[in-house]
């Protein structure tokens, strides 16, 4: 039976497939749609073994693998689409030999190449649905605006120790990835994997996550999690979802968005001049103690962010301070309301110097810091604080 064809499945395929044949919401229908699906995943490392894994065997009909990495022994504790015997293969090769075992009836496409602005439009273009499972922000970004440039849905996925995120980004219908960070934080802020570990299942779960939300793009079946981020802690074993706007000012999906073409994104996440914490604009940012009470006594506008250790603010507390630690600032920036002045304070001000860097990064308009931090709020302000 020829591949493109729209009549009905072969015998092996109703045997393979009939406990989506059987769901109303699937059936015959459904799987001649994810038969003729075009998806294409972009990393076939921890969050991409699972989703090719599975939409392999779903029967999604044409799947990309897009990786210049080769495999090692460091990633078979969270690859799973790989083995101990292909060390050293490309990883797309090592990949597209499991699905082929895993289904035959599936067609898989080697991108054996990292994707850059000068092959990315041309790789996505020939797909309908996108999968990010990098672990980068330059590709994230480059990602995005392919996809928005292109109007292909784009799913989301980011792991880091216990915790991960799932979002899908639908140009036209809902926000895109710079609207949940316009610009990139810090890379002193941001560790990798290697650098911060990763439990081998949390990869597992959040690709598997992603694999649903493209079978449902595929099927447009039930609700998929446009306009929603969804956080995963493997740890707590907790879900929380949080729903991010499209940002109308957006520097790419916006109304009169700025980025019209792909950029160097490995120049925009790390070079150029970056605003660092000892720099003359993030000092000018700088509140006394005495201006920081001031501010506080004109009315409950302000908001003081503490971004000491939990430790810490056992010794000394600021009343009525949101306390986040400056290592949770960053998948905690939700909880940070973006309507109202910000002052950041710690021990003795440097970890507040890299809080601002960091919100003013992700968009935040109206932040300060207390130079001296509460040591010197102590010191002149409020004598009964311990000091330490």
């Amino acid at each position: 039976m020829d591949w493109d064809s729209p009549g009905g499945l072969s015998v092996d395929e109703v045997r393979r497939y009939s406990r989506h044949l059987v769901l109303p919401e699937v059936g015959l229908a459904g799987q001649l749609k994810l038969r003729r699906a075009k998806v294409l995943v972009v990393g076939a490392g921890g969050l991409g073994s699972p989703v090719v894994l599975y939409l392999a065997a779903a029967g999604v009909g044409h799947v990309g693998i897009a990786d210049g990495d080769v495999v090692d022994l460091s990633n078979l504790q969270r690859q799973v689409v790989h083995g101990t015997s292909r060390a050293g293969w490309r990883k797309t090769v090592s990949a597209r030999e499991r699905l082929q075992d895993l289904n035959p009836h599936v067609s898989v496409t080697c991108h054996d190449e990292r994707l850059t602005r000068d092959n990315a439009l041309e790789v996505i273009e020939q797909y309908d649905v996108v999968v990010d499972g990098t672990d980068g922000f330059a590709a994230r970004y480059l990602l995005n605006d392919a996809c928005v440039f292109l109007s292909r849905p784009l799913v989301h996925g980011s792991v880091l120790r216990f915790e991960g995120q799932v979002t899908v980004f639908k140009p036209g219908e809902g926000p895109c990835y710079r609207c949940l960070y316009p610009e990139p934080p810090p890379p002193w802020l941001t560790p990798s994997c290697s650098d911060a570990g990763v439990l081998g299942v949390l990869p597992g779960l959040v690709g598997m996550i992603q694999a649903a939300e493209v079978l449902k793009l595929v099927l447009e079946l039930g609700d998929v999690l446009c306009g929603r981020l969804l956080l995963v802690d493997v740890a707590a074993m907790s879900f929380l979802e949080v729903r991010i706007p499209r940002n109308p000012d957006c520097a790419v999906c916006g109304a009169t968005p700025s980025i019209t073409e792909l950029i160097d994104y490995e120049e925009f996440c790390s070079g150029g001049e970056p605003l660092l914490p000892d720099s003359p604009e993030v000092e000018a940012l700088a509140v006394s103690p005495e201006e920081v009470q001031r501010m506080m006594e004109q009315g409950p506008g302000v908001l003081l962010l503490d971004v000491r250790s939990t430790g810490e603010r056992a010794l000394a507390e600021l009343e009525g301070a949101l306390a986040i630690p400056l290592t949770e600032l960053m998948r905690r920036m939700r909880e940070v309301p973006r309507d109202r002045p910000i002052v950041v304070c710690c021990h003795e001000g440097e970890r507040s110097r890299q809080a601002v860097v960091l919100l003013k990064s992700a968009g935040f308009p109206d932040v300060w810091w207390m130079a001296g931090g509460l040591d010197a709020w102590a010191a002149r302000i409020d004598p009964s604080m311990i000091r330490y």
